[in-house]
Order: C-alpha cells, then structure tokens, then sequence
C-alpha cells in the first residue's frame, strides 16, 4: 500500500496534535503539585509557630532538639503519625468512619482553588471567588459529623454534633460579612476584591470600610476553626478529643492536617478580603521609580514574587492573633457560644449588611 505525501503528513500533524495536547495536559499538573508541597510547606511552619509562640507566652523552652530550633518537630510528628496503626472500633460503622476524614480535609483543600496568593497567582479565578469559599466551608462538618457517628462513641458524636451546631451558628454571620464585602466591590470574584481596594490606597481597605465587618468575620473564622474560645468540639477536659477521640494513625494525621489547613484558608480570607491581598502602598512610595509588575519579565518575576511575600506576611499576622487567643482567653460553654452566634454576632452582621446597602443606594 503507498500512501502520498499529503496522508503523511496529515497522520503527522495528528499524532504532533495528539502529544501536544498529552503534554498541555501535564503541564497543569505542575502548579497543582507545586500548591500541594507549598500547603505542606505551610502547615508545618504554622506548626512549628504556634509551639514556639505558645512556648513563649507561657515562659517555657518550646521544641528544640529535633533540627536547629526545633523546625524538625512537625515533621517527625507528622512520621509517627503515619507509622501508627490504624486502629478500626469493632463497633463502628467502617465506611462512614473512614469517609469523615477524607470529606473534611478535601472541602478544605478545594477552597485553595479560588485563593489569589500572589498578582496572576491563583488556579481559578471564578466569579463568585468567596462564596464558593463558603459552599465548601459547609461541607467539612458533614465530615465530621459522619466521623463522629460512625465512631460508636458517645464522646465522638456529642464532638460530631457539637461540630455541626457551630459551624451553622457562625456559619450565617460569615456570610453576611462577605455579603457586605461584595456589595462594596461590585463583584464576588477574589481578585476583583483586592483590585478595587486597591484603587484606594492604604485607607481603601476593607478594614477600614468595614470595621464592625472585619472584628465578626475574625470571631466567626476562630469559630469554624474550631479554635480556642471555641474548641468546644474537641474539648479535651470534656471529650477526651471529641470527634476524634477513636482515630489514630493516617486517619488522626487528616484531622491533625485539616485544623490547620482551615486555619491557612481563613487567614488567607481576612487578608484578601480585608487587607487588599498583594497590594501593600508602601512599595510605591519606597520605589516610586520601579514598576513592580512591569512588562519585563524579570520585573514581573520579581512582582510576583513580592506580592506572594506580602501575601503571606499579612495572613501569618492573623495566624499570630489567632495563636494568642488560644493561650490568653478561656474556653466558653457550649450556650455562651451560640448565643453569642444567634444573639449578637448574626443581628449585628445583618445590621452592617444593611447599613452597607444603604450607602451604596446613596452613592449610585
């Protein structure tokens, strides 16, 4: 059989579409991968903070033989945890046991996509960004509440319920300050929040257009943390260690992972959307001669670079705040905690929605 020049190379140009497209395929597996390893960078430097923070304000040595300062800690933590064995109850619903962990810390790894850590530097910039945030906030105490009842335990599932009941009663006030947030930037979508506190300057952040915003929207991030005041899911002095007081091995190391990957997330938030992300005026005016996002690529390589710094320096600031609350205020009862979700938090919230309503009416 002969075959022309023409059937050559239109068999050639095929298979060359073929491997372009295998190889554009791959190519978006590189920054998820580079995500992934940034995440696990991240979390045990918080890790390693939150020991050596908490270490200092109760005037003790924190971690310091594994490494030099101890950075090692996490890591050898993070190893005993996976040589553990992984220990299924007798009595325990085995698939709902398993899955609880699996939801919760995937929800958690989903809001990664719509986060902006840097000027050009997110996976998907959608247009409803921040409450997508949201939806998936949700879903993560379904996991815990399915951890909690299949268990068999009855320290587990008070943990399970306890979990459930407060991230709805916080759950509600989160969304209306985000509300407001959207209402002032004309759009849902991260990057277009930072964007238009940018237009302003360092007073046209969120935090000085949204104060009373600003202090709920940190008290609810603390509650669906479940961190000190609000631990009360994992009350240990209560609960042995609430939802996950039968796991070990892998499955304790998910949970272990999730508490501080959520805590990442919202920090991450309260920076996007209360301290305009990247965007830091002060540059402009140290190096009025330096287009930080020039059209150069050794310049924008740089830009990029400092606005992911920027990025983080802000978030690792309510990091501190948070890690400081958990060692300086006492744990509240469980009705404190709801009334203080269902009673103040949620009014005041619908309130400065309504106030913001108002003023954008006025100025249109």
């Amino acid at each position: 059989m002969i075959i022309d020049t023409t059937e050559m190379q239109t068999i050639h140009s095929f298979f060359q579409l073929e491997f372009l497209k295998e190889v554009y395929g791959l190519i978006w597996i590189v920054p998820i991968f580079i995500l992934i390893l940034a995440i696990t960078i991240e979390v045990l430097v918080i890790v390693w903070l939150e020991r050596e923070i908490s270490a200092a304000i109760q005037q003790r040595i924190g971690p310091e033989y594994a490494g030099p300062l101890g950075i090692l800690q996490a890591i050898a933590d993070g190893i005993k945890l996976l040589l553990k064995e992984d220990i299924l109850p007798s009595r325990s619903d085995i698939r709902l046991f398993s899955v609880g962990p699996s939801i919760a810390i995937i929800s958690i790894l989903l809001s990664y996509l719509v986060i902006p850590f840097g000027y050009r530097v997110i996976l998907a910039d959608f247009s409803i960004g921040v409450f997508l945030w949201i939806a998936f906030l949700s879903i993560a105490p379904l996991g815990l509440l399915m951890s909690g009842y299949g268990s068999n335990n009855k320290y587990s599932f008070l943990g399970g319920l306890r979990a459930a009941a407060q991230s709805i009663s916080y759950e509600i006030p989160l969304t209306l300050c985000v509300l407001s947030i959207s209402l002032l930037s004309n759009s849902s979508s991260t990057v277009d929040i930072i964007e238009a506190q940018s237009k302003y300057g360092f007073w046209g952040w969120n935090l000085w257009r949204q104060p009373i915003g600003f202090i709920i929207f940190i008290i609810s991030s603390l509650a669906e943390c479940e961190r000190l005041p609000f631990d009360l899911p994992e009350a240990e002095e209560e609960l042995v260690a609430g939802y996950q007081t039968e796991y070990s091995g892998i499955k304790y190391a998910i949970f272990y992972l999730a508490s501080y990957l959520n805590l990442s997330v919202s920090s991450l938030f309260v920076t996007i959307l209360y301290l305009a992300g990247w965007n830091l005026p002060i540059l402009y005016t140290l190096i009025p001669n330096y287009d930080i996002f020039g059209k150069n690529k050794m310049g924008e390589v740089i830009g990029i670079t400092i606005s992911i710094a920027i990025t983080l320096a802000k978030s690792f600031l309510f990091l501190f705040i948070s890690i400081t609350t958990r060692w300086t205020l006492p744990r509240m009862r469980m009705d404190q905690l709801l009334n203080l979700g269902w009673k103040f938090l949620l009014p005041i919230s619908l309130g400065n929605l309504l106030l913001t309503t108002a003023f954008q009416l006025v100025s249109l």
